[in-house]
């Protein structure tokens, strides 16, 4: 078992105000702000995640960081009495926020790791789930944890992506999506310039699905390893 993880500088610096500081966690703990910041199309995009890990899921399933709003409940909630889900996130804010969320009635563990150094076993989870997780990330960060979420998965395991996407020409949002996102979240220009296969890991993949949402602002990436 790795050691307690340490919080990246890359957080401290850049994301003190949405996930680390105890304000943002009271302030952007709302459903209906997650929804406002994704233009309305949480549940859509919320959904399109849990479909593609399945309407049951068990065995074991693995989500890579906490997220606002109702997300892993939804999750947990699909989880049978033969399935397990554990959730990692490497600020503890972020997951006393989340045993908060799920209470007492939700199976699910919450585990202090980081994305990057799982330190789970190679070939032990049924399917991984990043939801708006990677644009948050520098580069050799985003490298690192698609290489361990592809490691710990079983052959035949699943791995779903939901992030940013860059947008169609055309798209009335383009041009402040893109001041919002240079301004505030730097490293997530990456997905507007790259697909998501350049940064995954040389690992054999059976089959991968990809679907764009809102007018190509945010995608859907299933990779099923072989």
């Amino acid at each position: 078992m790795p050691p307690a993880a340490s919080i990246p500088e890359y957080l401290l610096d850049t994301y003190w105000w949405a996930y680390v500081h105890p304000r943002a966690v009271r302030l952007f703990e709302r459903q209906w702000l997650v929804n406002l910041i994704l233009w309305g199309n949480f549940r859509k995009l919320r959904d399109a995640a849990l479909d593609a890990l399945g309407a049951s899921i068990p065995g074991r399933t693995l989500q890579v960081a906490c997220v606002y709003g109702d997300f892993t409940p939804r999750l947990a909630g699909r989880v049978p009495a033969n399935g397990s889900l554990d959730v990692v996130d490497v600020l503890p804010i972020q997951l006393a926020n989340l045993r908060a969320k799920l209470g007492g009635a939700m199976r699910a563990s919450l585990v202090h790791r980081d994305a990057s150094d799982l330190g789970f076993d190679d070939a032990s989870y049924d399917r991984a789930v990043l939801f708006f997780l990677l644009h948050e990330m520098p580069l050799e960060v985003r490298r690192r944890t698609l290489s361990e979420a592809m490691r710990v998965l079983k052959p035949g395991g699943r791995l779903v992506i939901v992030d940013y996407h860059r947008p169609r020409a055309w798209h009335p949002l383009r041009a402040p999506m893109r001041w919002i996102l240079t301004h505030l979240e730097p490293f997530a220009m990456d997905l507007w310039r790259e697909p998501i296969d350049a940064w995954m890991p040389d690992v054999p993949c059976a089959r991968v699905e990809r679907e764009t949402f809102y007018g190509g602002l945010y995608q859907k990436l299933v990779v099923s390893k072989a």
